[in-house]
């Protein structure tokens, strides 16, 4: 086994203390070579996960993220169950201000799909101004 896929294997996400509590500000991070298999054909799906917050008192240490998230690459998950499983586990270590995690897939098969999970409710339509 490579070096690289004795960190995958090994990946947990590390979290740091917020260097900056008293104010509110946005991380925005984009993991453009997000990789998982379809549970039903075990064809590969290709993504950009995006995740944006407002941190509490801890922030993700990056590194960390990624190799979280390269530890999907030979896992048979849909699209809708990692979207969600990547923002349960941030929300559940953060505790962020707010929290949006999105999963962009590539099209296949003549279908994109785009799965967005936020701790801001969707505004009710008609509300709008």
């Amino acid at each position: 086994m490579k070096y690289g896929e004795k960190k995958i294997q090994k990946a947990k996400l590390e979290i740091w203390g917020n260097p900056n509590p008293e104010r509110d500000y946005e991380i925005t991070i984009t993991c453009p070579e997000f990789t998982c298999l379809c549970p039903r054909s075990g064809y590969p799906d290709f993504a950009s996960v995006n995740v944006r917050y407002v941190p509490d008192k801890k922030i993700v240490e990056l590194k960390s993220l990624k190799l979280y998230l390269n530890s999907f690459r030979d896992s048979y998950i849909s699209h809708e169950e990692i979207t969600n499983l990547v923002y349960s586990e941030l929300q559940k270590k953060l505790k962020p201000r707010f929290l949006e995690v999105v999963g962009d897939f590539n099209p296949r098969g003549n279908v994109k799909t785009v799965i967005r999970v936020s701790s801001e409710p969707e505004k009710k339509k008609g509300s709008e101004k």
